[in-house]
C-alpha cells in the first residue's frame, strides 16, 4: 500500500491512501483535484482543535469526500482524556442514531424486492400493533410525574412510512413512554421479537401522521423487526450479508469485537461545563438485541463507505444495494418542514433529514442534502448537488459542531 502524508500539525498526522486493497478505505485525491481548497479545508482542523481546547471533546476523526474520493481526513486529540491515548483514524465510535439510515436502507431493500410497501400497516408484520390507542393529554407532567392522559382509538394503524418519517407517535413522548416503562423496559435477554410486542401496548403520542415527533429508539427497532420478518433473517445476519459484507464495512456491527475494544473511544457528557465519562455508553449496543434506533459501532472510513454508496445512487465498487430511483425516494422530502415538529428549512425523508430550504433554515449545505446524527455527537450528510459526503466522529454531544462542520466543508469549495 502506497501512502502519502497529507498534513502535519502539532496534534495531527494524517496519511491518505493513494492505492488501496479492495477492503481498504475509499480512494483518495488531492483537494484541488476535486474542487476543494486545501487551505480552506484546514479550517476543519482549527474548528475541532477549538472544541478540544475548550474541554468539550477528547478528540475527533473528520472525513470529507467529493466525487467519490477522500479529499480530507483530520485526526486529532485523544480517545480518552485520562489515559491520553491518541485518537487514530481507525478509532471505533458509537453511532447511536446514525444506525437509523442503515435500517432505512434495509427497509428500502425489502421495498425493492416486493416484500413490503411503505403504506403497509406494521400489524401486518407484528400483529400486536393492530388497533392501537392514541393518548390525549389532560394535565402536563409535574417533575418526575408523567402527564395525565386518557386514550382514544387511533384513526388507523401505524405504517412503515410513519415509522420511517417519525410521524407515527410511537414512543415519541412522555405519555407513550410512561406506559412502556410501566409495561417493562427492555431486559438483557430480550430480542426484537420478545420486546416489541410489549411496546405495542403503549399509546401513540398523537394520531398517526398529524405531526413530526422523534422516536429515538422504539420506532426504528420496530422497523428492524419488520426487516427480520420480511427477510426471514435475524437483523445482525441481514446487515452483515446484505450491507456490511458487500460494502466491506469490516468495522461495523452491534457490538465491538475483542480487537476493536482497545480502539473504542470513551463517551462523555457535558456536566457543569466539564466533560464527564458516560458510564452507560454501551446501553444501545447488544450481542442479542439488534436495535434499529441505535447500537451500531463503526469507524469514519467504514461509515463513509455506506454514505458514499448513497451518494453514488445505491452502488459502491460494483456492488449495488439499491437502485438510483430508490435512493432518490429515500432522500426526498416526504415530511415538509412546515409540518408541526420540524425545524425551519429541514424536511424529512425515509430515515434521514432532508434540507428543503437551506436559506430559510440558515444552513450552509445545499437543498436536497440528506443525512442524520447520533446522540454521542456523530454526524454525516450527503450533498448530491456538490457530490460531497462528510462524516464527523466525536463522542460528546456538542450540537454546535454540526453546523460548524457543515460550514467548514462548504466554504472550502472553490470550483
Amino acid at each position: 500500500m502506497q501512502l502519502r502524508r497529507l498534513l502535519v500539525a502539532p496534534t495531527l498526522v494524517v496519511f491518505m491512501t493513494l492505492s488501496v486493497s479492495a477492503s481498504g478505505p475509499l480512494p483518495a485525491a488531492k483537494p484541488d483535484a476535486v474542487g476543494f481548497s486545501q487551505e480552506r479545508l484546514d479550517r476543519i482542523h482549527a474548528m475541532v482543535k477549538k472544541h478540544i481546547d475548550q474541554g468539550e471533546i477528547s478528540g475527533a476523526v473528520m472525513l470529507v469526500t467529493r466525487k467519490g474520493q477522500i479529499a480530507y481526513v483530520d485526526v486529532q486529540g485523544t480517545m480518552d482524556v485520562e489515559s491520553k491515548k491518541p485518537m487514530t483514524r481507525d478509532s471505533v465510535f458509537r453511532m447511536a442514531s446514525m444506525t437509523k439510515p442503515v435500517i432505512g436502507v434495509s427497509i428500502m431493500m425489502m421495498l425493492e424486492e416486493g416484500k413490503l410497501r411503505l403504506d403497509d400497516p406494521i400489524s401486518k408484520f407484528i400483529p400486536q400493533f393492530k388497533n392501537q390507542q392514541a393518548a390525549v393529554q389532560q394535565e402536563p407532567a409535574q417533575g418526575n410525574t408523567p402527564p395525565k392522559f386518557y386514550t382514544v382509538p387511533a384513526i388507523r394503524d401505524i405504517t412503515v412510512k410513519d415509522l420511517l418519517t417519525h410521524t407515527s407517535g410511537l414512543s415519541s413522548g412522555p405519555m407513550g413512554q410512561s406506559v412502556v416503562a410501566r409495561e417493562g423496559r427492555r431486559r438483557p435477554e430480550d430480542t426484537l421479537s420478545t420486546y416489541l410486542p410489549r411496546v405495542a401496548r403503549s399509546p401513540l403520542e398523537f394520531q398517526p401522521g398529524t405531526r413530526w415527533m422523534y422516536s429515538a429508539s422504539d420506532g426504528f427497532d420496530v422497523l428492524a423487526r419488520v426487516v427480520e420478518v420480511a427477510s426471514g433473517m435475524p437483523m445482525n445476519q441481514f446487515l452483515q450479508q446484505r450491507i456490511f459484507g458487500p460494502l466491506e464495512m469490516t468495522e461495523t456491527s452491534h457490538w465491538p469485537t475483542d480487537a476493536q475494544m482497545p480502539r473504542l473511544v470513551t463517551a462523555y457528557t457535558m456536566t457543569g461545563g466539564k466533560m464527564v465519562k458516560n458510564e452507560n455508553s454501551m446501553s444501545m449496543s447488544s450481542k442479542v438485541y439488534f436495535a434499529g434506533g441505535g447500537g451500531l459501532v463503526s469507524t469514519a472510513d467504514d461509515y463513509a463507505k455506506f454514505a458514499q454508496m448513497l451518494a453514488n445512487g445505491g452502488e459502491l465498487n460494483g456492488k449495488r444495494l439499491l437502485s438510483p430511483r430508490t435512493v432518490k425516494l429515500m432522500s426526498s422530502v416526504h415530511i415538509p418542514s412546515s409540518l408541526p415538529g420540524r425545524a425551519a428549512g429541514e424536511g424529512f425523508g425515509l430515515s434521514v433529514r432532508v434540507i428543503d430550504d437551506a436559506i430559510r433554515g440558515n444552513h450552509r449545505i445545499s437543498d436536497g442534502s440528506f443525512g442524520w446524527s447520533g446522540a454521542y455527537g456523530t454526524h454525516f450528510w450527503v450533498d448530491p448537488k456538490e457530490e460531497i459526503v462528510a462524516v464527523m466522529m466525536i463522542q460528546t454531544p456538542i450540537r454546535e459542531m454540526r453546523p460548524e462542520f457543515e460550514n467548514a466543508v462548504m466554504q472550502a469549495i472553490i470550483k
